[in-house]
């Protein structure tokens, strides 16, 4: 396999995996098997993995912010504390967990979110950024704890529920949930990716061409989100492809 047909695949998977993590979530499905192909071990992949999303997530939020005429960041401290918070706790109690167990009760969550997504539409499809309390409330604050909580436990799969918390019981449209998602996985992922970096577990080489590709798709996702009319509508659709996705790897090849 020739240096510039790796560069290229790369590249390519990076965008690929930043537009899904930008729209809907669980894109490092695509980095990390790439990464594992490469002859990455696990570890090695799972923190080299951090440093694409990291630049993808500030370029995507950036870009939200910038194009997008209707995102809201009122009362997001709100979402960011309780979600960061969860994620520590949950990646500091990781090792008592057991993984099967967690997939499926993931996976199981997946069936459930597919099931709002395809009979529930009109709670994913609002236009308009719902002002009201809802950030405030204690569902909303539990909810994003424990959606943290997952955050530190596994990771895969974290932008979908996060999705899921900021549409149905946040209550924002579809294109100013990805702009708080961004914010709350930026969050996330720099003490991460500084703890990777500290135990010697980023392969940089990979990590920064596979970045450029996610940088990319970050960018083009978001100025999508922003510019396109029926954005929401086919956010919602890419939703049910990625959690259809998400079902298989959970309940199936775990």
């Amino acid at each position: 396999m020739s240096e510039l047909f790796i560069y290229l695949l790369v590249i390519f998977v990076g965008i690929l995996s930043g537009f899904i993590n930008t729209l809907a979530g669980n894109g490092s499905a695509l980095t990390l098997t790439l990464l594992a192909f490469l002859g990455l071990p696990a570890t090695m992949a799972n923190g080299t993995n951090r440093v694409g999303v990291l630049l993808q997530s500030c370029m995507g939020f950036y870009t939200f912010r910038k194009k997008g005429k209707n995102i809201s960041l009122k009362n997001v401290e709100w979402l960011v504390i309780p979600a960061v918070l969860g994620a520590i706790l949950g990646a500091a109690i990781a090792v008592e967990i057991d993984e099967k167990m967690m997939n499926l009760a993931l996976g199981l969550l997946m069936i459930f979110l597919l099931g709002i997504v395809l009979f529930k539409p009109k709670q994913w499809l609002k236009e308009q950024i719902t002002e009201t309390e809802n950030v405030k409330s204690l569902q909303t604050i539990g909810l994003m704890f424990l959606v943290g909580l997952y955050g530190g436990f596994l990771q895969a799969g974290v932008g979908i529920l996060l999705l899921s918390v900021l549409a149905l019981s946040a209550g924002y449209s579809l294109t100013n949930a990805n702009a708080v998602k961004l914010l709350i996985v930026l969050c996330f992922t720099i003490p991460a990716l500084l703890l990777f970096v500290w135990n010697g577990q980023v392969n940089w080489f990979y990590g920064l061409w596979l970045s450029i590709g996610q940088v990319f798709g970050a960018w083009l996702a978001a100025t999508f989100a922003t510019q396109h009319e029926k954005a929401n509508v086919w956010i919602r659709y890419l939703l049910i492809v990625v959690i259809i996705g998400g079902i298989f790897k959970f309940l199936v090849f775990s």
